[in-house]
């Protein structure tokens, strides 16, 4: 701290005591953390954002006549009742699980009026989430009349989202009411069937059928399938393309290969026939939903829902965005996103200016992570670098975030059979029930389902059994929690075991093995590097990631190798 040019009467406006600021100022990378937790909360706080090279605001001096409570930092710790039924649900819901109180940070976040879409962003366990929730129930209470659409990508997350937001809405039935939760792509194909009725959906395996049968007939080319199957989905579906002047002035955005006129005639002739097949049927893909819900409510001017607040942000694709924008994307507060880039696993990068979603200027970042402990969250941070950017410019800045807590140093460990993993799972699990942990606190991921058997092995050789509990159901009581990385959004356990990261495994072989698109085969490791990421901070207290040797080679950037 002192070699960073930070003086005596700095801390002492930051809120710590005179006796500790020796030790403050002389504490290194190693230190700092054992000194923070001697300080009170708000300057350990400080003492650690300094330490990362932030500049924390100096703390609010209370007026004499003020009101106490109303303070920043007695907020954190003391919540006025405005009525019973808030004190009857702090009374209902045990103590950790009521996500009432928010860091100064995160309330500033959640209360401030913003004149455009805006996004907060952070790493895992930076509360974005929390923010998020509270962001929808703040813009229904402050607005009696609005309607408030809280959405996420996945069936999953939104059954999580609507458990806890029953935490924060209780006995209020009219703030309940006015807050749908909903997988986007439900609340799409909600709005679609007010105006149109029931798409009939046109599935990817369908679509795929059509492409090959079509680039049979077409023929005169050397176009793969999976290159014609990407092109679709990436380019001519995802921005609705419907003629061929569209389609030959497209940038292509995010597809590297460089395509001719010539190339794009005999590709638009696939393609337009594909579209001419699914409009005979009347079949819809999700995209031409979207489309369709976004071009209606733009004509009309309809507004089901007054402001839309978004979670896991990072993942939603081009049409979904489209439709989020014709929803409240010109409106003041009308569109609050949350999310972490480096948590991107599922959609492929693209312009959000360019669909009229322009977060720059207002989007902010968390710093603070209450659930990951530093060793872990540090170790994890190694495997996306220092900065995350997106494709208009906005870079998120993963260096200043710090965690509130301490805990054992990861575990990387590699095995030359399966069976010695297998036994050396069994044992670390055993041990961190010596520890005093229960079985429902212990996850367990792996790669995808190729990989269960193995960690199922694993886990039995503790003397215990996996459970893989349905979407917002909580897991089986003394039973390991094992699924599949992709799972692994919004879950949390105190320990977790990132198994059978094997060479070919993480990047998953058979994906690079399907790439045809310089950009593709990037992007493949991109997100396979972000699904390592997600499962490992998962992690609460104590992470171990195993793997046969030679092991992926995502392991030597977990541990910081060059």
């Amino acid at each position: 701290i002192g070699d960073r040019g930070i003086s005596t009467e700095d801390l002492l406006q930051y809120g710590v005591p005179e006796e500790w600021l020796d030790d403050v100022l002389a504490s290194t990378e190693e230190t700092i953390l054992d000194v923070a937790t001697h300080l009170p909360q708000e300057a350990a706080e400080a003492v650690l954002e300094l330490a990362t090279g932030g500049r924390p605001a100096i703390p609010i001096v209370v007026a004499p006549n003020a009101d106490p409570f109303a303070h920043p930092d007695a907020q954190r710790r003391f919540r006025v009742m405005q009525n019973v039924e808030e004190l009857e649900r702090a009374l209902d819901f045990p103590w950790e699980k009521w996500s009432v109180f928010l860091h100064p940070a995160q309330r500033e976040i959640v209360e401030r009026r913003f004149g455009g879409p805006a996004r907060v962003a952070g790493t895992a366990g930076t509360g974005k989430t929390v923010v998020a929730l509270h962001r929808a129930v703040h813009l229904a209470r402050t607005n009696p009349q609005a309607r408030v659409l809280m959405t996420t990508f996945s069936v999953t997350l939104a059954r999580m989202l609507r458990q806890k937001m029953k935490r924060l809405t209780g006995n209020d039935a009219d703030l309940a009411k006015r807050i749908l939760i909903e997988p986007i792509n439900d609340a799409g194909i909600t709005l679609y069937e007010q105006s149109f009725g029931r798409p009939t959906p046109a599935t990817d395996a369908m679509v795929r059928s059509l492409i090959t049968t079509f680039s049979k007939e077409v023929g005169g080319h050397s176009f793969s399938e999976g290159f014609l199957v990407h092109e679709w989905a990436d380019v001519v579906d995802a921005w609705q393309l419907t003629s061929w002047d569209a389609y030959r002035d497209v940038a292509r955005l995010g597809r590297k290969t460089r395509l001719g006129e010539k190339q794009r005639a005999v590709l638009w002739e696939i393609f337009a026939k594909v579209r001419a097949r699914l409009e005979e049927g009347a079949l819809f893909t999700p995209a031409m939903v979207f489309a369709a819900v976004a071009d209606d409510l733009n004509r009309t001017g309809a507004v089901p829902f007054h402001f839309v607040v978004v979670d896991e942000a990072q993942d939603v694709n081009v049409p979904q965005l489209r439709f989020l924008g014709a929803l409240a994307g010109d409106r003041p507060d009308g569109l609050f996103f949350a999310g972490d880039l480096g948590q991107r696993i599922f959609q492929t990068p693209f312009s959000w200016k360019s669909l009229g979603v322009d977060v720059r200027g207002r989007s902010h970042a968390l710093r603070i992570n209450y659930r990951t402990s530093h060793q872990i969250r540090r170790q994890a941070d190694r495997l996306l670098g220092p900065e995350v950017a997106d494709v208009d410019g906005n870079v998120e800045d993963r260096r200043g975030s710090v965690s509130v807590f301490n805990g054992p140093e990861p575990e990387v460990r590699l095995f030359a059979t399966e069976p010695e993993e297998i036994t050396a799972i069994g044992e670390w699990i055993t041990a961190r029930l010596a520890d005093g942990m229960i079985p429902e606190e212990i996850g367990v991921f792996v790669r995808s389902a190729a990989q269960v058997a193995r960690a199922r092995d694993a886990i039995r050789a503790a003397g215990l059994e996996p459970t893989a509990p349905s979407p917002g159901v909580d897991p089986e009581p003394s039973k390991v929690v094992l699924m599949p990385m992709h799972l692994a959004k919004g879950l949390e356990f105190r320990a977790v075991v990132t198994a059978c990261c094997d060479d070919e495994v993480l990047p998953l072989q058979s994906r690079i093995e399907e790439v045809t698109d310089a950009s593709d085969l990037e992007e493949v490791y991109n997100t396979e590097r972000h699904l390592l990421y997600v499962a490992c901070t998962r992690a609460r207290d104590r992470l171990l990631v195993t793997a046969v040797e030679p092991g992926s080679e995502f392991l030597g950037d977990l541990h910081g190798n060059a």
